[in-house]
């Protein structure tokens, strides 16, 4: 008998290899929600700052994401001609394989094995942002919807967040 978790690490394993320009279009997605979350921490779009031209390479399976630090405290895509000769400042790979037992972590609020390779100090500043920079969803939501109506839609999905806890917890 297949378990859930099985289901979804046998789905992800045979899903095909999605297009070069899904893929190139879905890092730009990355970076844009990744510097709107920056643009709303001065202290965070400092430190990016210091780290201008560094490369980080974000790792998971098959999938990669080469973002660079630009020298106005933002992130960009980095170009890269030919990934064998790309200097690669520091490589931060996911070692979490199942697919379920990650989704479990995630929403549980654990943090995923990784795996950490480079540079000392920009690995800091990266653990640094991880921990200090937080999206503010309900603030992005009242402007589309209004302040009580972004503040009903977040506790609504608190709510829901919570109770999926629980029932994973009880798995």
């Amino acid at each position: 008998m297949n378990t859930l978790p099985d289901f979804f690490s046998s789905f992800f394993s045979k899903l095909p290899q999605p297009p070069a320009w899904l893929i190139e279009e879905g890092h730009n997605r990355i970076v844009l929600l990744l510097n709107h979350v920056l643009q709303q921490e001065p202290e965070a779009m400092q430190r990016v700052a210091r780290q201008k031209g560094r490369i980080v390479k974000f790792a998971w399976q098959q999938y990669t994401l080469l973002l660079t630090a630009t020298p106005v405290g933002l992130l960009a895509v980095a170009s890269v001609a030919n990934n064998e000769t790309t200097k690669i400042d520091l490589l931060l790979e996911v070692i979490d394989t199942d697919v379920a037992e990650l989704g479990k972590k995630l929403i549980q609020g654990d943090k995923p094995n990784v795996r950490i390779e480079g540079d000392v100090q920009l690995a800091a500043e990266v653990q640094w942002l991880a921990q200090n920079v937080s999206w503010d969803l309900e603030g992005d939501l009242a402007r589309v919807v209004g302040d009580v109506s972004a503040h009903h839609i977040a506790n609504t999905a608190r709510t829901v967040q919570a109770k999926l806890k629980e029932w994973i917890a009880r798995q």
